[in-house]
């Protein structure tokens, strides 16, 4: 066997004690996270995620490293805007704000495993199929011009999702939620599903969709798939945090969308053109730096941008 199987194994055991750490000790009880809290948790999130990237450097060498840490900037800016998204869906159900957490936990635990799927999947079609990487780059050109193109009010329609659709065909749905619980047998002695269910059905769902656009861009990045997979991992495990950190403030971020357009429009294009024109392997190096730094620099243009503009607004509206 190889021996990278090993860094698997022990990944995926990091993770689950983490995961449990997380779960049985620190979050045992259900309860609205303070800002305090999830500022706690996202700065320990991003510190094990940093960390990780210095064990790539040490077992995979630098390019790995730089891979590793472009795609964890690439997937943790892509989840911000994603974090509008799950603001819509537990203000759509009305959930309870001690439960936002469990929901989000057992998301992120789909999530894991639909991008373990996608990932395997899409590294085998492209390894024998590279023409493939034509495709996923003209997918991203245009998901980037779609995003771009997105107004700032376009919303999600939370009620034409056809998975909850077809769920609440199926499924007999309390009314009201019962706890933390997804699932309660009532006095009648028949097993409901709580409206609880019915939310991390549609977080999971909208993850899919997220899945489907961020997976080829990090592809792009990197074709080796435990680079591809530890870096989402690592950015999905801290999407908790920083839910319960910025989606009070997630809207004021104006220019994140056209900075992930210009993101995703750039990663499309470099996978393109690497096809094109083969670079040297000497330049492979360089090639991820660069787009690290390019990245980088779209984001913190893009955050500041939003900072003046917000700063601009609150003095505009603030009486004289």
């Amino acid at each position: 066997m190889h021996e990278s199987v090993w860094y698997w194994i022990g990944f995926l055991l990091f993770v689950a004690i983490l995961l449990a750490l997380d779960l049985g000790v620190l979050n045992r009880k259900a309860h609205a996270v303070s800002l305090k809290e999830a500022a706690i948790m996202s700065a320990v999130w991003i510190s094990v995620a940093l960390v990780f990237g210095l064990l790539v450097l040490y077992l995979l060498g630098t390019q790995a490293a730089a891979e590793y840490y472009t795609a964890w900037v690439l997937e943790k800016s892509l989840s911000v805007d994603n974090l509008f998204v799950f603001v819509l869906i537990f203000s759509f159900f009305r959930v309870p704000a001690q439960y936002h957490h469990r929901v989000l936990f057992w998301g992120i635990l789909g999530a894991i495993a639909m991008r373990a799927l996608l990932i395997v999947v899409g590294v085998s079609l492209i390894q024998q199929f590279s023409w493939l990487l034509f495709v996923f780059g003209a997918f991203l050109i245009y998901t980037g011009i779609k995003l771009g193109r997105a107004g700032e009010d376009d919303e999600p329609d939370i009620e034409k999702n056809p998975i909850l659709r077809i769920v609440q065909r199926f499924l007999r749905v309390t009314p009201e939620y019962h706890g933390e619980k997804f699932f309660v047998r009532l006095a009648d002695g028949l097993r409901y599903a709580t409206p609880l269910l019915l939310v991390l059905i549609v977080v999971e769902s909208t993850d899919l969709v997220f899945a489907v656009d961020s997976i080829p861009a990090v592809i792009g990045i990197s074709d080796d798939a435990f680079v591809i997979f530890t870096s989402n991992v690592m950015a999905i495990l801290g999407l908790r945090a920083l839910y319960f950190l910025l989606a009070g403030a997630v809207d004021r971020f104006h220019y994140l969308k056209p900075a992930l357009a210009v993101i995703l429009a750039f990663v499309g294009l470099k996978m393109i053109a690497e096809q094109l024109f083969h670079p040297r392997e000497e330049l492979e190096g360089l090639i991820i730096f660069g787009s690290l730094a390019f990245i980088l620099t779209v984001l913190t243009v893009a955050i500041i941008a939003s900072f003046v503009r917000e700063r601009r607004q609150r003095l505009h509206l603030s009486p004289k």
